[in-house]
């Protein structure tokens, strides 16, 4: 087990769904930065941005690009981020699920809304773990917050759609509404701290987080890697999901196929 996840981290990971683990990641800054400025020249197909008419800055976020990204491959197969998502998450074996990349131009003022990520997703389990990695300081100001042990709650928060603002799925009953814990303070404990670059939050799929608007003068820009661990498998959703990886052939129940999502640790 990496020395930075001791049984109190991992405790904290279970109790809380997130943790800030400090400067894991220092030595691979430069390599994402460079992926991230290959990604924003070549966009996948999945890019997205939201430039507002008449608004200063730029929101933009794109993802499932390891393949055609080496900095990005090479830091899901190379990086420590398996060996701290095994410990984190008590698995066995770990595979990768996807990557995204997340930028905030300055004088953004779009922030990223409350959500969690588990309904948007066809995968499920109790072992999923996200890195949230800033490549440029971050303040409370502009940084992730976490709603704590919200991966715990007994539904999902409804997925909407960012842009529009709309549901994701036609059928919401199944759902929590959306939280806003800064129209009800004291409700909600929700974690949030000043990071480094090369400094991580590792949260679960299941936790429900979001960030502000960059008023500031300097970019945000943040790299996570989606991993799953022994007990992850597909499940079907009411509608398309994000990602959508059509044509996957999976089946309620199944492992996620190695050949689309590989093993990192602990192939069977």
């Amino acid at each position: 087990m990496p020395s930075v996840v001791d049984a109190d981290t991992i405790a904290a990971f279970e109790r809380d769904g997130a943790v800030c683990l400090r400067g894991v990641f220092d030595e691979w800054v430069e390599t994402l930065a460079d992926g991230v400025a290959c990604n924003e020249t070549a966009p996948g197909p999945y890019f997205a941005e939201n430039v507002a008419a008449g608004e200063r800055g730029r929101f933009w976020d794109d993802y499932c690009n390891w393949h055609r990204i080496p900095g990005f491959e090479r830091f899901a197969f190379e990086s420590a981020a398996a060996a701290l998502a095994a410990a984190l998450m008590q698995t066995e074996a770990v595979q990768l699920f996807h990557d995204h990349v997340l930028v905030k131009e300055p004088e953004t003022p779009t922030p990223t809304p409350w959500h969690s990520d588990r309904p948007y997703y066809f995968v499920d389990g109790s072992q999923t773990v996200s890195f949230w990695i800033p490549l440029d300081p971050v303040s409370t100001d502009t940084t992730l917050r976490i709603i704590a042990g919200s991966h715990r709650w007994e539904r999902d928060v409804v997925p909407v759609r960012w842009l529009a603002g709309d549901d994701f799925y036609p059928q919401t009953d199944d759902y929590l509404p959306v939280p806003d814990p800064d129209a009800e303070p004291g409700r909600y404990e929700v974690l949030e701290w000043d990071l480094e670059p090369g400094d991580a939050v590792a949260f679960h799929f299941g936790v429900c987080h979001g960030a502000r608007g960059n008023p500031g003068r300097a970019r945000r820009r943040a790299f996570s890697l989606r991993l799953v661990g022994d007990d992850a498998h597909y499940v079907s959703r009411p509608g398309p999901t994000s990602p959508p990886f059509p044509d996957h052939g999976m089946r309620d129940g199944d492992r996620l196929r190695p050949d689309w999502f590989p093993y990192l640790i602990g192939a069977p």
